[in-house]
């Protein structure tokens, strides 16, 4: 019982000083994406034309608050980030909150399923490239592993759009194909044509990550089996199939967790690339657009909300280590 009320109350403190250092950081974010909007044009000639006179300028100036302290402006900002209000888009003349609702189902399932095909290809190819590391086939996944470092992620999409849509013409170039509405979520899992137009992205944002993984497992289980402990477990005869899952694999989660917890953010933040070559209707196109454009409450929306989920990544990774790692949670109840 001792064991378990200090173990609960250091995680309650954890949890508190993480979500403290959340705060921080989200402060620090809101800070710079504010600051686009003092520094990067001026946004009163984004939203009126040249015929707008000086006397309706400053009034527009006035009611929009521009003409306030600098503190007085960025508290609004973060009140009305917080509620999830950016204001409007210069260049669609929409809320930005809308554009943000349409684009973000998209971006997530992506991400998504390119954070599930990673993980599901690129852990078991560790393990085996790990267990068999002389073998042929084990060679062959370096080899891939190091194309899939190699090269860019646009160059992966061009190649996979010349090969399966251009000359095989088995998927769709380019688009997220048909999509059904369910609520204010709209989603492509359920329709032939959405599941082929996710074919290629998809892989092209998980090869990278898929091909990290790998290799991370690989030399993580090749330390873990030189271990004593592991040398000690064969001597008692146990086998290779408990040494290597149970006691090997499990000993090198911490450090994958870590790893993939921040690839996971990056998949979601780095997805503009991806977006950008199928013309994926997510929120990473609708970016690069804002840069074109220089909507300015489009990039600050998106610098908030790439910041909320790397914010929100970490703190289940860290979470997740007590959960992995039971040396944690002795030390921390020992503490």
């Amino acid at each position: 019982m001792e064991f378990l009320f200090g173990f609960s109350n250091f995680m309650l403190t954890f949890i508190a000083q993480r979500l403290l250092q959340s705060v921080i950081v989200m402060l620090t974010v809101a800070l710079i994406a504010f600051s686009l909007f003092r520094y990067v044009g001026d946004p009163i000639n984004n939203m009126v034309g040249q015929d707008t006179t000086i006397e309706e300028r400053v009034e527009l100036r006035e009611r929009l608050g521009l003409n306030d302290p600098f503190v007085v402006q960025f508290g609004r900002f973060a009140i009305n980030a917080v509620q999830g209000e950016f204001g409007f888009s210069y260049q669609h003349r929409r809320p930005v909150s809308e554009l943000i609702a349409e684009r973000l189902p998209a971006t997530l399932e992506l991400s998504l399923v390119s954070a599930i095909l990673a993980l599901a290809v690129g852990i078991p190819m560790g393990v085996y490239t790990a267990i068999r590391r002389d073998g042929l086939l084990s060679r062959g996944f370096m080899t891939l592993s190091l194309i899939g470092v190699s090269l860019p992620t646009f160059l992966i999409g061009i190649l996979l759009i010349l090969f399966f849509g251009v000359i095989l013409r088995w998927l769709p170039t380019f688009g997220r194909g048909e999509v059904v509405q369910l609520g204010w979520w709209t989603t492509g899992f359920l329709t032939s044509s959405g599941l082929k137009s996710l074919i290629m992205p998809a892989i092209t944002l998980a090869l990278f990550q898929m091909t990290l993984i790998m290799r991370l497992v690989r030399a993580e289980m090749l330390e873990v089996l030189r271990t004593d402990f592991v040398k000690f477990g064969r001597a008692r005869g146990l086998p290779d199939r408990f040494v290597y899952f149970k006691i090997a694999l499990k000993n090198t989660l911490v450090p994958v967790i870590t790893i993939t917890g921040l690839q996971l953010g990056s998949i979601i933040a780095f997805a503009i690339i991806t977006e950008s070559v199928f013309q994926w209707p997510g929120m990473g196109l609708l970016f690069i657009q804002a840069i074109g454009e220089v909507d300015i409450p489009v990039m600050a929306a998106y610098l908030v909300m790439i910041a909320f989920f790397f914010v929100v990544i970490n703190l289940i990774v860290d979470v997740l280590y007590f959960v992995v790692d039971p040396r944690l949670r002795v030390d921390s109840a020992s503490g």
